[in-house]
């Protein structure tokens, strides 16, 4: 499936303050968007929670999503999280609070997967 045919939407209205980088010293596997304490992480297309939790280091609150057997996305640094495993999500549902954590205040780091391998998010999302 392609991904536009997910209709993908913007996870956190914020900055962009780091972009997708997918080679060299600085990888960075999607964006990190700087957005107002409190605001909503929204799932930026259908699918279901396949984790939501805390036990990947340096992620904090972390929510995965899988839309389909290609497509995945990921929203780190959440707080706290509104969604459970197993639960189906529509595209802009709430899955988390965004309070950030040690080092990331206000900032959700979000993915998005093809088949397992990172894809830059800017380059699927709609512009705006």
């Amino acid at each position: 499936m392609p991904a536009g045919e997910l209709n993908w939407a913007w996870p956190v209205e914020g900055e962009v303050v780091r972009g997708f980088v997918g080679s060299g010293a600085r990888v960075n596997k999607g964006l990190d968007i700087r957005a107002p304490e409190g605001a909503t992480v929204a799932a930026s297309a259908a699918g279901e929670v396949v984790y939501a939790g805390s036990g990947l280091r340096g992620f904090g609150q972390l929510v995965i999503l899988k839309h389909d057997d290609t497509w995945l996305s990921a929203y780190a640094h959440n707080s706290p999280s509104l969604v459970s495993e197993g639960q189906r999500v529509g595209r802009g549902d709430r899955l988390a609070v965004l309070q950030g954590s040690g080092d990331h205040q206000r900032l959700v780091h979000f993915e998005i997967r093809r088949h397992g391998n990172p894809v830059d998010p800017a380059s699927i999302l709609p512009r705006r």
